[in-house]
């Protein structure tokens, strides 16, 4: 049986391929005057490839024409050692393959012959992530942009997004133009901010802040486009002030949830309160009369108001051929899924008054302006916190062990519904241990004890954590545990997302597939058997931590030394 062979003028990659001199050179498979199946079939398993047929089609149809075949050989063995070390190789192989299909070949071949880095780039980025893939190969200019110098090793800045989002929607002037710019910038931008993350170069914390950044500057971008939009139709919603004078009514958007807390995940749906000043008055036109309507009369605030409710989540939510800006969820609204979009401040007000849920007293720790008014939003921070902190001078023992009780019972028919679903242990977010048991945790002291102690109150979990150990509710052990733990699990979150922009929590099930997830979260890649085993034991290891801290406090509460102290911390003079 004659041996593969390759021809002897290509001297650049012959030295490139004895940088692995434990895998076979992967150039026959592209050269070699005479083919032998078997001996393809073991060039491309060494490197970690599992559907071998496939893999030697895709190294074909990549290949093009023969000149184009011998560029491509000149960085195959580059190219395939770092496809061998990523969670996919099948996958990233195939997506060069589409990858080459959509540029010009040969131009391109001799790009990534001359730039090494971006080929380990995109072979890094090609097989961890479906979705950066696809972006790339929807674009392929967006790889030029990320081998621009500040792309990738500069952390995005709120300031510097901005400047690019205004630069890009400047020129344009109809609002569905504006929007699909909105689109694309979001693609773009989440490429950056997940390569980064895929790379390590951006912490948990600046990925989440950057995603959260991102987010509110699109959420004000489209609401200034449906603002203008809606002013021109109907004129401007006034209301009369206490001095009787008219003035325009404000709207706010208010970010609640992991958006609320700068913390967002890859595919987080965005929840949202609309809220605005006041249901008196009507929509006028600047010299005061009543703006036109089809039926010639003006439109009250509360009708103007939940239309633009309605047109602001239809331009977020609203896919075309150049995808979507942010999916929408309003489930935390007054009502939930069946009320009003919009209510007013005073309607709020009497909301929480009369049907406030302690879920809800939770949610609105993490409240906060994202567009629109910043004054409203400010009112209604200020309108709803006697609901959230409550209004008793002193709190005792027995109600804070109701309000406890209360939140544990929530947490309780999220465990049942994870157990029938058979995600308790694998759910990183409502499961045994995971994200929300950190959260419940962290925001029900703050509930018993942010009014007597405003100092404990931050919208984010790490800050919280924080505030917590520096009023010595938590030992600094307990808060690097935990603070340890829901980087760790939100982590795992960002590359359980990453794969497919899905809304994914819960760890495969498939060993295959778990052995991925922990190659994208860094571990050993050169045994991967070894890999799932210290992955799995990292993640029992916070997940045991975190459910005997929740155990402590919401099950064991009169023995919990964190109720206690919070108990004397409430009674305590400030």
């Amino acid at each position: 049986m004659s041996r593969l062979s390759v021809p002897p003028e290509c001297p650049q990659v012959r030295s490139s391929a004895r940088n692995d001199a434990s895998k076979p050179d992967p150039r026959p498979a592209l050269l070699a005057a005479k083919r032998n199946v078997e001996e393809v079939r073991a060039i491309l398993s060494a490197y970690g490839l599992r559907d071998l047929d496939q893999a030697d089609r895709n190294l074909d149809a990549m290949a093009g024409d023969p000149i184009q075949r011998r560029r491509l050989a000149d960085i195959l063995p580059m190219l395939m050692e770092s496809i061998s070390r990523t969670a996919d190789p099948d996958q990233a192989l195939n997506r060069w393959e589409r990858m080459l299909a959509g540029v010009s070949r040969t131009s391109f071949l001799d790009y990534l012959r001359t730039w090494p880095r971006m080929l380990d780039l995109l072979c890094r980025i090609f097989g961890n992530s479906d979705a950066l893939s696809f972006t790339l190969i929807r674009d392929p200019t967006l790889v030029y942009w990320l081998a621009e110098e500040e792309v990738l090793l500069r952390l995005p800045t709120r300031r510097g997004m901005e400047k690019a989002l205004r630069n890009s929607i400047g020129h344009l002037t109809s609002k569905e133009l504006k929007l699909d710019a909105l689109r694309r910038f979001r693609r773009r931008e989440m490429l950056r901010i997940g390569v980064r993350d895929l790379l390590r170069l951006a912490t948990v914390s600046e990925t989440t802040g950057s995603l959260s950044d991102l987010a509110c500057l699109l959420i004000q971008a489209a609401y200034e486009m449906v603002e203008a939009d809606l002013k021109r139709q109907y004129g401007v919603p006034m209301h009369q002030n206490r001095q009787g004078r008219w003035g325009e009514t404000k709207f706010t958007v208010i970010g609640m949830g992991k958006l609320g807390g700068h913390e967002l995940n890859y595919s987080s749906d965005v929840d949202l309160l609309y809220i605005y000043e006041s249901d008196d008055g009507e929509t006028r036109t600047p010299s005061g009369r009543h703006a036109a309507k089809p039926a010639g009369v003006g439109v009250s605030n509360e009708e103007y108001f939940e239309i633009l409710s309605r047109e602001l989540t239809r331009a977020l939510t609203e896919p075309t051929r150049e995808g979507y800006v942010f999916r929408v969820d309003l489930r935390l609204r007054a009502e939930g899924s069946v009320g009003q979009l919009a209510r007013s401040l005073a309607g709020y007000q009497r909301h929480y008054l009369v049907r406030g849920q302690v879920w809800e007293r939770l949610a609105l720790l993490k409240a906060s302006p994202v567009a629109g008014s910043y004054e409203v939003g400010q009112a209604f921070l200020k309108v709803v916190r006697p609901f959230v902190l409550g209004t008793e001078e002193k709190l005792d023992r027995e109600k804070a062990l109701v309000i406890v009780q209360d939140v544990r019972a929530v947490k309780d028919m999220i465990d049942a519904k994870m157990t029938d679903r058979g995600h308790a242990q694998r759910n990183v977010k409502l499961g045994t241990g995971g994200i929300r048991e950190i959260e419940f945790f962290v925001q029900t002291v703050q509930v018993l004890a942010g009014r007597k102690v405003p100092a404990l109150l931050d919208r984010s979990t790490l800050g919280s954590l924080n505030r917590l150990a520096q009023k010595k509710l938590l030992s600094i052990k307990e808060r690097d545990a935990l603070t340890a733990a829901y980087v760790f699990l939100r982590d795992v979150e960002h590359k359980l997302q990453m794969v497919h922009d899905l809304q994914t929590h819960a760890l495969p099930e498939r060993s295959e597939e778990l052995q991925r997830c922990a190659v994208r979260m860094g571990y050993g890649m050169d045994d991967r058997k070894k890999a799932i085993e210290s992955f799995q034991a990292d993640h029992q290891r916070h997940t045991e931590m975190v459910h005997r801290t929740f155990r402590s406090f919401f099950v064991e509460s009169t023995t919990s030394p964190v109720f206690k102290a919070t108990l004397k911390t409430i009674a305590s003079k400030h």
